[in-house]
């Protein structure tokens, strides 16, 4: 049908075989071409909301004072004027249809599908018609050709066999802790500009760019009435820098806003306030569609909006007008029947979800809700399942636009016309679902949702989701409430691993009694003390946050009491959730049991958990006791709630709430008391449970639309704190060699317009020897920085305090802290240490034992290259730079896994080391490989010789040798490659053009 020649493979592969000298300037200027696409998505889509008028017209806006003159963006410009005269007409220019309104006018234009009239659409996912329709209109033949959008349509056959297509999102969604090191690097591609002769401005980003800053907030403060301002200034102190720096780049780059620290999680401020759903560019209409540098960017599939997280690397150059390369995901078809039972959560059914859809495997595909169960779940219910996509694996779980997605638009403060216009676009480009036209279908046994082509097909019923947590130290070990004493003493039995602690029997019942300030207390295994209210899975929900309100108001009104030295914790996804449990009254019960508000950001689920009381702590340390931590959040590693919980449970708050109470995870909710009432009687999790009418009641008279409208009026003004930075207007930022926070990093250094070609790796010796499951928490710098670990001595070269280490999530703008904390996880199991864990490797030629970094520098320093060994998924978790960049900046040049995580795969070669997949059936173990030996990796010097999923042969120095897979999978990473990576590839697009 469409049969254009594909001119973006073509223009790739003649700039891979350009010669290693220069790059020829008629190929150069073509490529150039595809650094920029017609700018559809950069104007005005916030018409009518507030700070949405002025934010992406030519001045920049921002948040609190008002920002400076704007950079002219003459790039942009000279691309515009370019187009203008040499470009031809769009091949679909005759399925550009005008969307009328019902009382006459039109809201816009729209590329129609149903117009192109190819029965293939009508059986075509969701999810995929929203990939289709952006093939459409950004068609160009460039970036975006007819071969692609044929691709898509034909998906039912295309996508068993990993067709690459190019993918333009609407938009960038970045926090805090992701979002520095990408302003950094556009800050230091600016710099490599400049040095190349070429003009800086053209580093700046060409879609809508929203940055939260919710990341960085500790609970030091719990369990007081000034908790919330007491670690809001406690934020500001330590990360003034950083706020500055990122309050700068909301001056310096076009189309980039940073709503500021004490405003929400991201993904409940992208849920409530930033999403679109549809767009209105300049009369063009068009699915709203997001990636973010947080994995959990997948919540807004909760509304009908394709997103998913990506690494930073690859958002940095889909802010600057690249397309994102992807192979075309299957779709996992998961239908819902059903209505959930009284008393069982949307935690409880994300849990179950996570676990079917983990062990189906879906990893690298979309997954596509469907069936009469849609209707019976609210919108929060569904962001809380799309949430935690990275969970079970999938890139997205996608939950179609329906009158349920209308109505929560509606109620947080999104225009009766934006609606209305929202639906009028997509019933007309068949995106909609309407359950009222579905139900006549059912009722005869014919639905129309059976049409469509899944790649596999899962169903539930709702009614049989029954209470569960998971737990302790993955989030997709699913374990039944009745159940849990029961595997917990299994998990105290079972030798160390994901359900495993070894606890020898003789020690499993002994009990640590201490002081905890005058008072007596006691601990013992299982003893919780963490219980925190917090990460955007859940609070996002009313339903969930107000349950917590009511068991605790419960538990009040019995006499019961959570024991002072559980550190409880309360962290909303946005401020509208202290409006509505105010307006409940359920906060001062919340508050009675030691569940005060303590900041609006993630908390404890990203380890920002603060410290322990010294005298728990020690209670813990000098006992070897396994203590509990209980959240509500949607991550559970080891290690990365808080170094001193070694069984972590993911639970709905309301549960949250309950193990607070019980104080201990070693419970039988139905047969054990929580404890003793004021009555003297013995109190259990029934007497204290809401039923599913109680709290509904409760969200319907609490959750109200002034309330959203009033929260996102005010984000737009700032807070005081905030509003005092003061920031330099410059266009280049001005790096300080003293500074701990943001440092210029190395990457573009001597960096000229030729690349560097393919390399080999020879002679390597292997730093790392992994088995299965390291995660992006094990390689990624995240949480507390140890007082004797690399990166804690050069804080204290450089005269830092302890006290003022802060996190490495804090300090990701500084590439010398984050390569000392690569792989510094405490947790982390290296085969080298032969059972000891923790961040240290063998340097294999001496056999000394060192600290990552200290053996990685020192084999830098005798000029060896370095690989990793690794068991399956690796690099599986939170969608982390970081995690690429790292090993990077230790010179490691290869990765030997089983099996890789989708995100971190692309980051790695986005950073330019090569992944490599053993065959099937053979890891490092079966091939006899013991890591000592020396490594060899064969590539063509010529990138034309390289073919994406090629077998690669792989050497030792003592005669094996075995056949990998060649992890670069698409054309477009083969170019990244033959540059060093995907930021140097775009620097020398953009200093051609």
């Amino acid at each position: 049908m469409y049969k254009a020649a594909t001119a973006r493979t073509l223009l790739l592969r003649s700039l891979s075989s350009a010669s290693s000298a220069s790059i020829k300037p008629r190929v150069a200027s073509a490529v150039g071409r595809l650094a920029f696409s017609r700018p559809c998505a950069a104007a005005a889509p916030w018409a009518g909301r507030g700070l949405a008028s002025s934010r992406y017209t030519p001045a920049r806006a921002q948040i609190g004072p008002a920002a400076a003159s704007s950079a002219s963006v003459p790039a942009v410009e000279r691309f515009q004027r370019s187009m203008a005269t040499q470009a031809t007409e769009h091949p679909f220019k005759t399925i550009l249809t005008t969307l009328p309104k019902p009382g006459g006018g039109e809201y816009g234009k729209f590329y129609s599908l149903p117009a192109l009239n190819d029965p293939r659409i009508d059986k075509l996912p969701y999810s995929i018609r929203i990939l289709l329709e952006s093939a459409i209109r950004n068609c160009d033949n460039f970036q975006v050709t007819t071969n692609d959008v044929e691709k898509i349509i034909d998906w039912e056959n295309t996508a068993p066999k990993l067709a690459e297509i190019p993918f333009k999102p609407a938009r960038v969604l970045l926090q805090d802790f992701t979002g520095v090191p990408a302003v950094v690097d556009l800050a230091a591609m600016r710099d490599a500009m400049a040095k190349l002769g070429s003009d800086a401005n053209k580093i700046n980003p060409l879609v809508p760019v929203d940055l939260v800053i919710d990341h960085s907030v500790q609970v030091d403060v719990a369990r007081s009435p000034n908790a919330l301002q007491s670690n809001m200034e406690l934020e500001f102190s330590r990360n003034n820098e950083r706020f500055g720096f990122l309050k700068w780049g909301s001056t310096a780059f076009q189309n980039m806003l940073v709503v500021p620290p004490g405003s929400g999680i991201v993904h409940q401020v992208n849920l409530e306030y930033l999403g679109r759903v549809v767009f209105n560019t300049d009369g063009m209409l068009y699915p709203d569609s997001v990636v973010g540098t947080d994995s959990h960017t997948t919540m807004i599939d909760g509304l009908g909006v394709a997103g998913w997280g990506v690494g930073g690397i690859e958002a940095e150059a889909t802010m600057l007008g690249q397309p994102m390369s992807m192979v075309l995901p299957g779709v996992v078809g998961f239908k819902l029947t059903g209505k959930l039972r009284s008393g069982v959560t949307a935690t409880d059914l994300v849990l179950t979800v996570t676990q079917m859809l983990r062990k189906h495997g879906v990893v690298g595909k979309f997954v596509e809700f469907y069936g009469e169960g849609m209707g019976k779940l609210s919108l929060a219910d569904r962001a809380t399942i799309a949430n935690m996509s990275p969970e079970y694996g999938a890139t997205m779980g996608f939950f179609p636009v329906d009158h349920v997605t209308l109505d929560y638009l509606k109620l947080t403060g999104r225009s009766d016309e934006t609606v209305s216009m929202i639906e009028a676009y997509l019933r007309a480009n068949k995106m909609f679902v309407d359950y009222n036209e579905v139900d006549l279908f059912w009722h005869c046994s014919i639905s129309p949702q059976t049409e469509r082509v899944y790649s596999s097909y899962l169903e539930l019923d709702l009614s049989e989701v029954e209470p569960c947590i998971s737990g302790p130290k993955r989030p997709h070990d699913r374990v039944p409430l009745k159940e849990m004493k029961s595997d917990w003493h299994a998990c105290l039995d079972n030798k160390v691993g994901f359900k495993g602690f070894a606890v020898p029997k003789e020690q499993q019942d002994k009990v640590v009694k201490f002081d905890f300030h005058g008072q007596p207390a006691e601990i013992k295994h299982g003893s919780v003390v963490i219980a925190a209210i917090t990460s955007c899975t859940n609070t996002s929900n009313p339903s969930v946050m107000l349950g917590a309100g009511l068991v605790a108001k419960k538990a009040c009104k019995l006499g019961l009491q959570v024991k002072p030295w559980v550190k409880t914790s309360l962290a909303p996804g946005s401020g509208v959730v202290t409006k509505y449990l105010l307006q409940s009254g359920l906060q001062e019960y919340l508050n009675e049991q030691g569940f005060h508000l303590v900041g609006y950001g993630c908390t404890t689920c990203i380890g920002n958990s603060g410290d322990l009381d010294e005298s728990v702590s020690a209670a813990i340390t000098e006992n070897d006791v396994v203590a509990a931590a209980v959240l509500s959040g949607n991550r559970n590693f080891e290690g990365r709630v808080h170094p001193l919980t070694r069984a972590n449970y993911l639970a709905s708050p309301p549960l949250v709430v309950a193990y607070a109470l019980a104080g201990t995870v070693d419970i039988d909710f139905e047969k054990e008391p929580i404890g003793v009432g004021k009555d003297g009687k013995e109190v259990y999790f029934r007497d204290i449970w809401p039923s599913t009418e109680e709290i509904a009641q409760v969200v319907q008279s609490s959750v109200l639309p002034d309330m959203f409208k009033s929260t996102y009026e005010a984000i737009t003004k700032g807070n005081p704190m905030w509003n005092q930075l003061t920031v330099p207007e410059a266009s280049l930022y001005s790096w300080d060699p003293k500074s701990t926070y943001i440092h210029e990093p190395p990457y573009f250094k001597d960096m000229t317009m030729s690349p560097p070609g393919p390399h080999a790796v020879k002679n390597a010796y292997c730093l790392l020897n992994f088995g299965d499951s390291i995660t992006t928490d094990h390689i990624s710098p995240a949480g507390s920085i140890h007082k004797d670990s690399p990166a804690a001595k050069y804080l204290l070269e450089r005269g830092v305090d302890r006290k003022d280490f802060n996190s490495y999530g804090s300090r990701r703008g500084n590439d010398e802290i984050m390569a000392r904390g690569t792989f510094a996880n405490i947790r982390i199991v290296n085969k080298f240490l032969n059972g000891e864990v923790g961040p240290k490797t063998i340097h294999v030629p001496t056999g000394e034992k060192l600290y990552v970094f200290d053996a990685a520098m020192r084999y830098k320093s005798e000029g060896h290259d370095t690989i990793v060994l690794a068991g399956a998924e690796y690099g599986s978790g939170s969608s982390r730079d970081w995690a690429a960049k790292g090993p990077m900046l230790l010179a490691i040049k290869a990765v030997i896994a089983k099996s890789f995580e989708r995100i971190h795969r692309s980051n790695l070669v986005g950073m330019g080391i090569i992944p490599l997949c053993f065959k099937a059936g053979e890891d490092a173990d079966s091939l006899g490989l013991t890591g000592h030996e020396r490594y060899n990796i064969e590539l063509p010097a010529n990138l034309s010789e390289i073919r994406p999923g090629q077998d690669v042969t792989v050497t030792t120095d003592n005669g094996k040798s075995f056949t990998c897979t060649l992890r670069f999978d698409t054309e477009v990473e083969l170019a990244y490659f033959n540059h060093g990576g995907i930021l140097p590839y775009v620097i020398r697009c953009l200093a051609q053009n």
